[in-house]
């Protein structure tokens, strides 16, 4: 046997990755030494396809690629009968496929997978920021944050931002606790991308009490008293008040979902041209 590597050419007219990763799936069930892939990306000509054509035919190697031009799927599809050079068309026929049952040609622009590829690796870079700055973590760095949320502990502010970072927004959230300062940071970001969060006294004690019990810890201390409660309420509410800039949301009886609706649209309406 030849001690020459076995090469595979992930041809694309966009960045190569998804061959690549399709590639590297299905070999994972073979052994692979003196396997050798190389991308050759933005492959858009006649011409680059010929070149490429000609490398293969010389160093025996088989052609895996991702085209959106129907042109230049003809010309591989041409020149690998001429060439003799293995191909495989991944993209190809499951565009044909779903060209016939949606009745619509498809859309021409290469790299429209990478794009979308960029929104993922965007919402996670917003998860683990959000993660990050969760529960007055890291306040320093709140002008970074692309939404931040205010409110008193139970009051969903942790599920509601990491709901908000799953959509692409960056936020951090602090809690007001009755006595202690809010970060002096929140003062210097941009108050328009701050909301505040309020609750009704029983229901927030109720989700108190709740908590407690599935914690195992007692349920009759200060923390989810009535008394309590409404002292907290009150204090946040004049927090409020003197941020009038703030808007704030009843999350009473409320789901996620709702809420995260009517917060995007606060921050939309200061930030028209922000797009998580």
């Amino acid at each position: 046997m030849s001690d020459k590597p076995f090469r595979i050419f992930v041809l694309s007219d966009g960045t190569g990755e998804t061959a690549e990763q399709l590639v590297r799936a299905a070999l994972v069930h073979f052994a692979r030494d003196g396997l050798v892939i190389s991308r050759h990306k933005n492959v858009r000509t006649e011409n680059q396809v010929a070149a490429i054509f000609e490398e293969a035919h010389q160093e025996k190697a088989v052609i895996v690629y991702t085209v959106v031009s129907e042109k230049i799927r003809n010309c591989i599809t041409t020149m690998a009968k001429d060439s003799g050079v293995s191909v495989v068309d991944l993209l190809g026929p499951v565009m044909e496929l779903f060209s016939g049952r949606l009745k619509k040609d498809p859309n021409p622009q290469p790299g429209l997978f990478h794009q979308v590829n960029d929104y993922y690796f965007k919402r996670i870079e917003a998860i683990e920021f959000t993660v990050k700055h969760d529960d007055g973590r890291y306040t320093d760095n709140l002008l970074a944050a692309d939404i931040i949320l205010v409110g008193l502990s139970r009051t969903s502010k942790t599920p509601l931002s990491v709901y908000l970072s799953y959509k692409g927004w960056k936020v951090a959230n602090v809690p007001v606790v009755k006595g202690i300062p809010l970060p002096p940071t929140l003062a210097e970001t941009d108050q328009r991308k701050i909301v505040g969060l309020i609750i009704e006294p029983a229901t927030l004690v109720k989700i108190r009490r709740e908590r407690l019990i599935r914690m195992g810890e007692d349920p009759s201390g200060d923390y989810a008293s009535m008394d309590h409660v409404v002292e907290e309420i009150e204090y946040c509410k004049d927090i409020f008040k003197k941020n009038r800039r703030w808007p704030v949301l009843d999350v009473t009886g409320k789901a996620l979902e709702e809420t995260a609706t009517e917060v995007e649209t606060f921050i939309r309406m200061s930030f028209p041209e922000k797009v998580p």
